[in-house]
Order: structure tokens, then C-alpha cells, then sequence
């Protein structure tokens, strides 16, 4: 395993070249699920290679007592769901050290009010989980409208399977709408009714459908070649496998990205990228409440073109694979780049640092995080060089990411 990667820019300016993306993780692992309900009858198309796809689809398929998700939070907390339903299978569900660290009350204690059966191992809320699988009764539940969207659909997923099938109110803000809007089209798509008014969600009981499903690309992973488009004086991109359904709430990145001069051009299951001019903007505000997945992406190339960001709607990057704000606000400094500050409880401003010297002989530290390794990657059109630590991290989500890079010209060494 590497432990550090150099990027160099490309030799020339104009980043042109096309890119085969790999199938969106969340709708991956949403499939994945759906298809074990429904007894692995379901012919899928493009599906993720990430560590967590193929974690999860490993334990889907094993028998073994302990089962161990890694650092996936969508695998643990699917699973968590989903073997709470498998009537008489006991089960120990653990992950890695980062994920035994990360909160799952929330959804321990819904199952626990459908019927499930579950106990702490070690520390009360936390992995690992004790599973003794069974039928679950279903029924009326509420949760806080600000929690994880993988909790949300973690229940969703199984509602149909539920005696009483399943009456879910969301209290409050909702947050990370457009997962739990991917979530529910895609049951609707294998056969299953789903309402959703107001902040409650109906589920009735019901037997999913084993149709052939497509998976498109992941525009998580596109958002770091529309980085790319943004910082660079000329680029030309082709991104193959997207597609304009737009089922991903990440897709927006192709609105933000034309707000920075950057052009989408809509194919038959590609898009092709373009920069067509600079930036006419010295500040730009932005909510990330629906897309938490491009904040680093955007505040990223931000503080390369030296755009001052109003960033809202961050407070669920505190709890994923690492703090990413603090990491982001960390890392910005160390480049000499920009420092990102909390205004208030929902608002950060990124502050460009316009006359310290950018220092890009320090490698950014990615912290076990994916997204800090790819978001950041792009800064090396504006530093020349940039130094990556722990570069394999991305394949998480990405095996491929530095091949990719490479395609485009950029000069990838690994020590």
C-alpha cells in the first residue's frame, strides 16, 4: 500500500480526454439490498467496484456469524436493517475502528420499536451490534428530520417486509432530501407503492420485484472532474455512464459547476464538460444541506480560484468518515490557501488567505477519508505539484481515481 502520491499538472493546458465513470455507490449499495428482499433474482448493470459495494455485497452473500462492514457507513447501516429482518440468524456486525466511533442510537433504537432485536456489544450506541434476526412488526415511528439520510433509508428499504409495513414522520429540517427521494423511486421502480407528503412517508407491506436495473454513474465521482474544468485554463472532458434522470442529488455539481464557467453537454448515458470562460465572481454562496457530498469538492475549488464561499447546511460532515469540516479548515491552512470558519451553527465562510505563500511542499493528509484524497486532488493545477498521503484511500468509492487521473495527463508517482 502506498503511503504518499505526487500529482503533477498536466504539460499542457488544455485537459482534454474521456472517462469511463464507475456506477453511483449509493444506488450500488440501495440495489444490493433490494435485491437480497427479493431473493438475488435481480439482474444489475454497472455496478459499483468501491470497497463498500463489494464489502456489502460479500456479507449479502456470506453465513458467517461475524460479519465485518469496514468503514462504510451506508454497508453498516443497511445491514443493520437488513439482518434485523432475516428471522433466526444471530449475528455480530462490526466495522472499523473509525466506524465503531460513529454514532447508531438513532437507528438501533427505531428498529428496536418495529419489533428488532438488537444489543451493543461493547459501547451503549455504538458498533459492534449484536443481530438476532426476525420478523418485525412494522408500524409508526419518528425520527429527527436532521438525521442521516442512511438512516432513513435503511428503514425504508425494509419497509415492505414489515408485517404493518412502515409510517415514518420526519421531525424538523430534513436534510440529505434527495437520498431519501432516490431511495423511495427506486423501491417504486421494484414494484413497491411509497408516499410521501409533508415530512411523512408511508410504506405498505409488500413483495419487491426482480426487474433489470441499469446502474448510471456515480456523480459524486464526476464532481471532481467538474473541479478539474473549474480550475484549469481550457478543458474538454467526456464522462461516460451519467445519465440526465438526475436521480442523484449530486448531479447538481453540473449546475455549480456552470456558475464557475464550466458547460454541461447532455449525451445518451455520458455528458461532456467544458470550460468555456473564467469565473466574472469574487464570492459565491451556497447550501450543501441536500448535497453534503460535494462540500469538499466545491469548497476545494474555491480556495484554488480564490472565490470566497458562504457555505450552508455542513452539520452532518461532522460524523462521517472524518470531521470534514475541520479536516478541510486543516489541510486549507497547511496549503497556505484559505481557512474555513464557523459563522454560526449552520453557517461556515471560507476565507481566502489572498498574501500567505501557498505552501505546496506539505502533503495533504486525507484522514481515512476518500473525499479529502479525490477533492483535493484537482488543486494541482493551481500548486503545479501537490503531495497526497495515503492516496488508496479512494478506493472506497473510486479504485480507479488515479488511473482516470492519469488519462487526463496528469503525472501520478506513488512512494
Amino acid at each position: 500500500m502506498s503511503s504518499l502520491c505526487s500529482i503533477q499538472k498536466p504539460l499542457h493546458s488544455f485537459i482534454k480526454g474521456s472517462v469511463q465513470l464507475n456506477g453511483s455507490k449509493s444506488i450500488s449499495n440501495r440495489v444490493l439490498i433490494i435485491d437480497a428482499l427479493c431473493g438475488h433474482r435481480i439482474t444489475m448493470e454497472n455496478l459499483s467496484n468501491a470497497d463498500d459495494t463489494i464489502a456489502l455485497q460479500k456479507i449479502l452473500s456470506s453465513d458467517e456469524k461475524v460479519l465485518d462492514a469496514g468503514a462504510g457507513g451506508t454497508t453498516f447501516r443497511f445491514l443493520t436493517a437488513y439482518l434485523s429482518t432475516q428471522e433466526g440468524r444471530e449475528v455480530i456486525l462490526t466495522g472499523s475502528e473509525r466506524m465503531q466511533q460513529r454514532p447508531i442510537k438513532i437507528l438501533v433504537d427505531a428498529l428496536r420499536a418495529l419489533g428488532a432485536d438488537i444489543q451493543y456489544q461493547d459501547n451503549e450506541n455504538f458498533p459492534p451490534l449484536k443481530i438476532m434476526g426476525k420478523k418485525l412488526k412494522g408500524g409508526k415511528i419518528s425520527l429527527p428530520a436532521d438525521t442521516s439520510s442512511q438512516f432513513i433509508t435503511a428503514l425504508l428499504l425494509i419497509a415492505p417486509t414489515l408485517e404493518q409495513g412502515l409510517e415514518l414522520e420526519l421531525k424538523g429540517t430534513i436534510v440529505s432530501l434527495p437520498y431519501i427521494k432516490m431511495t423511495l423511486r427506486m423501491m417504486e421502480y421494484f414494484g413497491i407503492q411509497t408516499s410521501f407528503e409533508k415530512n411523512a412517508i408511508v410504506i405498505h407491506s409488500g413483495d419487491y420485484q426482480p426487474l433489470p436495473f441499469f446502474i448510471e454513474g456515480d456523480w459524486s465521482a464526476a464532481s471532481y472532474f467538474y473541479s478539474l474544468a473549474v480550475l484549469s485554463e481550457n478543458a474538454e472532458i467526456e464522462l461516460k455512464g451519467l445519465t440526465d434522470q438526475q436521480i442523484q442529488g449530486d448531479s447538481v455539481i453540473h449546475k455549480v459547476a456552470n456558475d464557475f464557467g464550466v458547460e454541461t453537454i447532455w449525451k445518451e448515458n455520458a455528458v461532456t464538460i467544458k470550460k468555456i470562460v473564467n469565473p466574472n465572481i469574487t464570492s459565491y454562496d451556497f447550501d450543501f444541506l441536500e448535497c453534503p457530498d460535494l462540500a469538499q469538492t466545491v469548497v476545494a475549488f474555491c480556495a484554488g480560484t480564490g472565490i470566497e464561499l458562504s457555505c450552508h447546511g455542513l452539520q452532518t460532515l461532522r460524523i462521517k468518515e472524518t470531521d470534514r469540516i475541520a479536516a478541510l479548515n486543516t489541510e486549507l491552512e497547511k496549503l497556505g490557501l484559505a481557512s474555513l470558519i464557523e459563522i454560526d451553527k449552520n453557517n461556515w465562510q471560507l476565507n481566502i488567505n489572498r498574501n500567505k505563500p501557498v505552501n505546496p511542499v506539505i502533503a495533504v493528509r486525507t484522514y481515512e477519508d476518500h473525499r479529502m484524497a479525490m477533492a483535493f486532488a484537482p488543486l494541482a493545477l493551481k500548486l503545479n505539484t501537490l503531495k497526497i498521503e495515503e492516496p488508496n484511500v479512494v478506493s472506497k468509492s473510486y479504485p480507479l481515481f488515479w488511473e482516470d487521473l492519469k488519462k487526463l495527463g496528469f503525472q501520478i508517482n506513488f512512494d
